[in-house]
């Protein structure tokens, strides 16, 4: 069998890698790069120079040279990488008719468990998804985040002393409007300095969250250490992350407790395995991060089903307020995923990672491009949400 065809897909606001065999196999992956999905679109048709003529099976070796050839990587090349990378996990499951899982060594479950996407401009808002998706049978409730979801037009100042105050009552009131029968898995989306991060986890450790995701920007596994080292709250990070070397860094560091490998950026599925292993022999769990449409939703379940450390799965549930409506995220561009139930989804089982993409996807979903923009602080400064 060899590659005849290695091209990617901008659709909706997502980019895709499409491989094509002389065998008629097709295989799907996706890159995480989110913020330059160009960038890593091109990187992907760059690969096909590589890739076209060759047998698609040995993707341990395609990984190696993708990422070591020429030296420099970064979020878009490590992107197209993991988008290639699906791909190949999904041609190669196809091959052999059996799911991707079957492949890394067998399934350890048959169905993961979700947390869901409650977003809220205001206090109110945030709640009241919280108490929706309760509702619909979720027993976790992520992207949380205490310091709220604001426009990003809108000029940012709080005093020190009003930001935690506000957040750990914002915290307090989701724990009373959910009870303890429902995870928090709070998110800071990176917005905190270490003091803040630390006088933050500190207020709500009282309200048992799961974790306290991103507190800081990822630059420092030295501060991110320091952080865990003054909190009562396990630490989750590593959505950015495009190498299980960060990952290693942290954990040697005592920084982290979750990890959040993105399967679209840190190498595909051949990474995020890599990332798995080196976090089970810290004692470390994976949450894998997905933002994105259901081919990630998919090629995650994939690693969930057969790693022992797996703790919990993003699930990129819409809020309608936000969003425009209250279904997952890219749900009509992608065929095979089970909706969730009681808070679980099943894994897929139809050979490779179990989805594919719906027919005439590239008429019916133009791209949709995404602007660079930062929310400004009211000194003229940005600040990052």
């Amino acid at each position: 069998m060899k590659i005849t065809k290695v091209e990617p897909l901008m659709l909706d606001r997502f980019c895709f890698a499409r491989i094509e065999t002389d065998e008629g196999l097709t295989g799907i992956g996706e890159t995480g790069a989110w913020g330059q999905l160009e960038a890593s679109a091109a990187a992907i048709a760059k690969y096909a120079e590589y890739l076209v003529g060759k047998d698609p099976a040995p993707i341990e070796h395609h990984w190696n040279v993708m990422l070591r050839a020429n030296h420099f990587t970064g979020g878009a090349i490590s992107g197209a990488v993991s988008a290639i990378d699906i791909a190949l996990w999904d041609i190669k499951g196809k091959f052999f008719n059996v799911p991707v899982y079957q492949l890394l060594g067998g399934r350890m479950r048959h169905k993961a468990r979700l947390y869901g996407h409650v977003k809220g401009r205001t206090r109110e808002t945030l709640i009241a998804e919280a108490k929706r998706l309760k509702a619909e049978g979720f027993t976790a409730l992520g992207h949380l985040n205490p310091l709220l979801d604001e426009d990003e037009t809108t000029p940012y100042y709080k005093s020190h002393a009003q930001k935690m105050h506000d957040a750990i009552e914002t915290v307090r009131l989701l724990r009373e409007a959910v009870g303890p029968e429902v995870d928090l898995c709070i998110e800071i989306h990176r917005r905190l300095t270490p003091p803040e991060a630390i006088a933050l986890g500190r207020g709500i450790e009282k309200y048992t969250p799961m974790f306290f995701e991103d507190p800081l920007r990822p630059n420092s596994e030295d501060a991110m250490g320091w952080v865990a080292d003054h909190i009562h709250i396990p630490v989750a990070t590593g959505e950015r992350f495009i190498s299980m070397f960060q990952f290693q860094a942290l954990l040697r560091r005592h920084a982290v407790e979750y990890l959040r490998p993105d399967v679209c950026l840190c190498g595909g599925i051949t990474g995020t395995k890599k990332i798995a292993a080196l976090a089970e022999a810290h004692d470390a769990q994976i949450v894998p991060h997905n933002p994105l449409s259901p081919i990630s939703t998919a090629a995650c379940l994939q690693i969930a089903a057969c790693i022992p450390n797996f703790a919990i799965q993003e699930y990129p549930s819409r809020t309608p307020e936000l969003d425009g409506g209250a279904d997952l995220l890219g749900n009509d561009l992608v065929a095979g995923l089970s909706d969730h139930e009681n808070g679980f989804i099943a894994i897929p089982d139809a050979p490779g990672i179990g989805v594919t993409l719906v027919e005439d996807a590239e008429r019916r979903f133009p791209p949709k491009p995404r602007p660079i923009r930062m929310r400004p602080h009211a000194d003229g400064s940005v600040v990052d949400m």
